[in-house]
């Protein structure tokens, strides 16, 4: 059986990340500046998809990015992303973020986003993603909800596509 016929286990794709917030990360009030955070967790995002996927894969999208509480100057930032869903050649990933002060140990929830990649070939082109095959309690919560947003996700881009084509067709009769 070839890897792309073994089904992965949404653990097996686990990625942990550590960074240092440190001052060309801040802003003026000490706090990291939301796009540092948006970048590490695309980073951690892609590395968990490239696990599963055992191929390069892009961002696609980012969803429900909450900044939940900053983190702030000298303090550890931890990753954490798994990924949650496989579609044919795309894949969710969840990322939850947070800061640790590095004195007393103490972590707080900083940020959480969910990303969607796309497995390619070397030419660019996308390929199948072997399946996802959830077996914890909390993995198949995390599948079922992931799921759910990619009904959102297609229903939204279908809702968008009617709105460009009413409008498209109004703007023809206007012209």
């Amino acid at each position: 059986m070839a890897i792309h016929d073994t089904p992965g286990r949404p653990c097996d794709s686990a990625v942990e990340m550590n960074e240092l917030v440190l001052p060309t990360h801040t802003n003026s009030l000490g706090t990291i500046f939301g796009g540092q955070i948006m970048a590490w967790i695309d980073i951690c995002a892609g590395m968990a998809a490239m696990r599963h996927a055992r191929a390069q894969c892009v961002t696609a999208s980012m969803d429900a990015l909450d900044f939940i509480a900053p983190a702030r100057l000298g303090e550890l930032v931890n990753l954490k992303g798994m990924v949650n869903y496989v579609g044919r050649t795309s894949l969710e990933v969840g990322v939850r973020v947070e800061a640790e002060d590095p004195r007393t140990g103490v972590r707080r929830h900083t940020a959480s986003a969910y990303l969607t990649f796309v497995a390619i070939a070397d030419d660019g082109t996308p390929i199948p993603v072997r399946r996802l095959e959830p077996s914890t309690p909390s993995e198949r919560l995390r599948y079922e909800e992931a799921e759910a947003r990619r009904g959102q996700r297609l229903a939204l881009a279908r809702e968008r596509a009617r709105l460009r084509a009413e409008h498209d067709q109004r703007a023809g009769r206007d012209a």
